[in-house]
């Protein structure tokens, strides 16, 4: 199976890449940073692109199997100013418009498309509870991944099977987790914010399985919460996190030494939302690390 990535060198596609060359694929990487991709991975196809512009890269599309677009600026590492947020939006918008016009111009075509989205799209709440079937939220976030989707949506119209992922918090070596260690290994860790808001996550390798699974599976079609079935309040998460480096968690970030960092965007750390991934699990799909410990055990390398 020949797939093609966007955000091919990134936190979660790097790994995916990699899972899809253990198992025999074909990976093909588009990429803002040819000669960085070409170095990380040297025996994989790579091509350069500009997310939010038509080109000569789309015709790299024409007999893929299956696309897979993990692009999108990141969400929480600088304040959102207007310029920022509208970086965010053009980023997920204009990028996926984009190679679903290649799918669209493309001889043969790919039969499906997995487009990422975030559970952003649900809006914050420390009360309710959501999975796919809940309706939108109306805050910035919400609005991107509406956007996002929509955009997505139109790949349909090619004839494409389409997965879409609402990714949660993902956990594994780099990311989101390695902004929370260093507190924890100088003995000064503690929830962030009022630790009562929500934390839902997934570990990379289930995410990645779940991508894979939905490669091949003719019968996953639609929206599923990338998220694992057991989300924690993140004063729990902390403790846990914690728990597994023997280490205290006693020591809270106050909201407003994020917002002074992170301005408006500090609402994707102090706010939070109880996602449920209802629709995954009724597909069967099974968790290697279904609780915030094991994954947290595993990665950290105390399983």
């Amino acid at each position: 199976m020949k797939v093609a990535i966007t955000g091919g060198t990134g936190f979660i596609g790097s790994c995916l890449v990699k899972r899809l060359l253990s198992q025999g694929h074909q990976p093909l990487i588009l990429t803002r940073n040819q000669s960085a991709a070409s170095r990380a991975f040297p025996n994989v196809e790579i091509v350069a692109y500009t997310p939010t512009k038509s080109g000569s890269w789309q015709e790299a599309i024409a007999g893929c199997d299956a696309v897979v677009n993990l692009a999108g600026e990141p969400i929480a590492e600088h304040r959102w100013t207007p310029e920022r947020k509208q970086e965010i939006l053009n980023s997920r918008q204009l990028g996926t418009q984009k190679i679903v016009e290649a799918i669209a111009q493309a001889n043969p075509k790919p039969t499906v498309l997995i487009s990422a989205s975030g559970i952003g799209y649900y809006g914050t709440s420390e009360t309710a509870a959501f999975n796919e079937s809940s309706p939108a939220g109306n805050d910035f976030l919400a609005n991107v991944c509406k956007v996002w989707e929509a955009e997505a949506q139109n790949a349909k119209n090619s004839g494409v099977r389409l997965v879409i992922l609402r990714l949660g918090i993902v956990l594994g070596n780099g990311g989101a987790l390695a902004k929370m260690l260093p507190p924890f290994q100088m003995f000064a860790g503690g929830p962030i914010g009022s630790g009562y808001q929500w934390f839902s996550w997934i570990h990379r390798d289930d995410l990645v399985n779940l991508i894979m699974e939905a490669l091949t599976r003719q019968d996953m079609e639609g929206v599923f919460n990338a998220t694992a079935p057991n989300p924690v309040r993140m004063s729990e998460f902390c403790h846990t996190l914690g728990t597994v480096l023997n280490r205290p968690s006693w020591l809270p970030v106050p909201n407003f030494a994020i917002e002074a960092l992170l301005g408006e965007g500090a609402k994707v750390v102090v706010e939070g939302q109880q996602v449920l991934p209802k629709r995954t699990t009724s597909y069967g799909f099974n968790y290697q690390y279904p609780t915030a410990k094991q994954a947290l055990a595993q990665i950290l390398g105390s399983a």
